[in-house]
């Protein structure tokens, strides 16, 4: 049985040799992806492997405590410290590595299909060598994502090494990205908790409740308990946090983007980030392991989806969190409904929606995110023939031109949303 130092000094010369041997993997994605899926199903299989062994060696652990003064510090207890603290910058350096493969996969699997013949094969199943081979590779309809951030993850886990080879663009643009991507998000206030004093039946009684922050209060109130009543907040029910609660995570993405464009890499992440909430559905969210621990859904402001509308005449401090936030808000009421609107894909209903919050037309929508402008324009007129876009939205006028024109089909629309 190996001793966990040997362990050690297995798991950094398999992620040496990770790191070489993936550097020219990715001279032609587009004709390779096959291998490329292979290599890193390979890698990820056998980096698991060795994850479970050494987390359960080494365990989580502070590293070197604080150092006091060389002469009072005991050399033989800093040894044993420095010794652990080893072992544990080994087990971050897999878990980056780890990260890196999961995000490639998911990154690929989300924008294109492999075939096997006429069916359609799942991407684990590409961790055969005879199967990879012989797949052919369909590109799907939208992007999710960038596929060009492939060749600069940290398939090795060396983030600060692959970083320290780049210039100084690069980095201060990878501090800027992994800053945004660290800030929490300003606080919402979501609702009151309010405390009330009313009569009824002639006696004095307490009640406590929460009211969103949208409501009119006195109203609401008058409504429940009558007019002999007396209020006060108690306090409010906010929303905070990180947008993704993962630093291996933000690690591969701030070194990515920054690597693959420097001037760029903050507006191609934001963009980016933007379309992955409003090409899919929360469902589709929770499996897809694109950004991993990032928020299923957003309740208050993040920077980053500003930085791609700053240049558009109606940007505001909150632009694009407020579009994203409006996305979510619309998921939420359409749960149990999905079905009377099934014959719109969630990245086409994605932008029918993203059309009808925004002040964007159709043809800067579809360039925005990504899709087929007649693909849209048909999702929109679906979504109108249904009757949703009434109660999803609450400005209409810009679904008029969708409306259909003759007597005759407007009445058998009527009929439709009956």
């Amino acid at each position: 049985m190996t001793t966990t130092e040997e362990l050690v000094a297995q798991v950094n010369k398999i992620l040496d040799d990770i790191g070489i041997d993936m550097d020219g993997l990715f001279e032609d994605i587009e004709n390779s992806l096959p291998l490329i899926v292979f290599n890193l199903e390979k890698n990820l299989s056998l980096l698991r492997e060795f994850e479970d062994e050494l987390s359960r060696r080494v365990g989580e652990s502070l590293g070197i405590p604080k150092a006091r003064e060389r002469k009072n510090r005991d050399p033989h207890i800093y040894w044993l410290y420095k010794k652990r603290h080893n072992r544990l910058l080994a087990l971050e350096r897999l878990r980056s590595a780890i990260t890196a493969h999961k995000m490639a996969l998911a990154l690929i699997s989300a924008n294109y299909s492999f075939y096997d013949g006429d069916t359609e094969v799942n991407i684990k199943a590409l961790n055969d060598r005879k199967v990879a081979n012989r797949v052919r590779v369909v590109k799907k309809p939208f992007s999710i994502g960038r596929i060009d951030i492939l060749p600069y993850l940290a398939y090795s886990g060396d983030v600060l090494k692959l970083l320290s080879q780049e210039s100084v663009d690069v980095r201060d643009t990878f501090k800027e990205i992994k800053a945004r991507l660290r800030e929490k998000g300003v606080i919402k206030k979501k609702s009151f908790r309010i405390e009330v004093e009313y009569w009824s039946k002639g006696r004095l009684k307490k009640a406590r409740l929460d009211l969103p922050t949208d409501v009119n209060v006195d109203e609401e109130l008058r409504k429940r308990y009558g007019r002999k009543l007396r209020w006060r907040v108690l306090s409010y029910v906010k929303t905070k946090g990180v947008l993704i609660n993962n630093h291996y995570t933000v690690d591969n993405l701030a070194l990515a983007y920054s690597s693959l464009d420097p001037e760029r890499g903050l507006e191609y992440l934001g963009l980016d980030l933007f379309k992955y909430y409003f090409l899919t559905s929360e469902k589709e969210r929770s499996s897809i392991g694109l950004y991993p621990d990032i928020k299923l859904c957003i309740d208050c402001h993040y920077s980053i989806f500003d930085v791609p509308f700053i240049k558009e005449p109606e940007f505001r401090i909150g632009f694009g969190s407020m579009l994203v936030i409006r996305k979510c808000e619309i998921e939420s009421i359409l749960i149990g409904k999905r079905s009377e609107i099934s014959n719109i894909p969630n990245y086409l209903l994605g932008g029918a929606i993203l059309y009808g919050i925004s002040p964007f037309d159709e043809k800067r929508i579809a360039k925005i995110l990504g899709i087929s402008e007649e693909e849209l324009i048909d999702a929109i007129r679906k979504l109108v023939i249904s009757g949703f876009h009434t109660s999803l939205f609450s400005e209409t006028s810009k679904f008029e031109k969708f409306m259909p024109k003759s007597d005759k089909a407007k009445k058998f629309l009527e009929l439709l949303q009956r």
